[in-house]
């Protein structure tokens, strides 16, 4: 069976239709890429209209724009959209405890994504976070995985229905999370505090690094606990969907557990 020359439909070519996708609903806009040494007033005006939307902008080659593009007339800019939109992240604390008192007595749980660069491990996370009753989810503009086609097969239709927002700064995020009454426990190789020992019953903000390097330095050194995922075995870490899925749900049962009553 032959391969189709279709183009994905998170795709959007040229440089009216990209432009349109950044004025009217740049929050599904997950990247833009642009032809190597193009120039001209539309170029400088996509430019900027990712920069102010926060959008990252790449530069590849023109033959990179034409793959992508799957045969349609790119003009030099091509913009990956994602099929679910970003929520505001405000409005997402806002929606799941309005103040510092509700935050305290409801005992939310936020997942933080510092860096994910595998969309099949950002879906496996959606799927986990949703599954464990993940209250929101928050994640970089830069420097993460696009919630793309393959995020959401690897979400198994989960990734709507958790809400998402996406943040310059994940460290500033955390200071403002601590001052709504939130902790937050980063999980590391090198954290003080096994994962079975943390008392994961409050209001928690969980951070999770990147596949590679982990948690940046800024962000670890914002958390109020670093802890980690004892191992009897041999291996050295663990996928990071897979660390996930086993600390989204530890503070989940953790939490549930302390609630019942005897």
């Amino acid at each position: 069976m032959g391969s189709s020359s279709k183009p994905d439909t998170s795709v959007i070519a040229g440089r009216h239709p990209v432009r349109e996708a950044l004025v009217r609903n740049s929050s599904r806009v997950d990247k833009v890429l642009v032809q190597k040494d193009s120039r001209g007033s539309h170029i400088s005006d996509i430019r900027r209209l990712a920069s102010k939307a926060g959008v990252e902008v790449q530069y590849v080659p023109e033959r990179r724009l034409s793959q992508i593009a799957g045969g349609l007339n790119h003009q030099g800019v091509v913009a990956i959209a994602t099929p679910i939109g970003y929520v505001d992240l405000h409005e997402m604390l806002e929606s799941i405890a309005p103040s510092r008192a509700d935050v305290t007595d409801g005992k939310p749980r936020i997942l933080i994504l510092d860096g994910i660069q595998d969309p099949f491990n950002f879906g496996g996370i959606l799927r986990s976070a949703v599954a464990s009753g993940t209250n929101g989810i928050i994640v970089p503009e830069r420097d993460m995985a696009p919630l793309n086609a393959a995020a959401l097969k690897a979400s198994a239709g989960t990734a709507s229905r958790v809400p998402i927002a996406r943040v310059t700064n994940v460290a500033d995020v955390i200071y403002e999370l601590k001052e709504r009454g939130y902790w937050v426990v980063g999980a590391s190789a090198d954290g003080e505090t096994s994962v079975w020992e943390m008392d994961w019953n409050r209001a928690i903000a969980l951070v999770i690094g990147s596949e590679g390097a982990g948690i940046r330095r800024r962000v670890k050194e914002a958390c109020d606990y670093r802890i980690y995922i004892p191992m009897d075995g041999p291996a050295e870490s663990l996928n990071a969907s897979v660390a996930a899925g086993i600390l989204l749900f530890a503070a989940a049962k953790d939490s549930k557990a302390r609630e019942r009553p005897g």
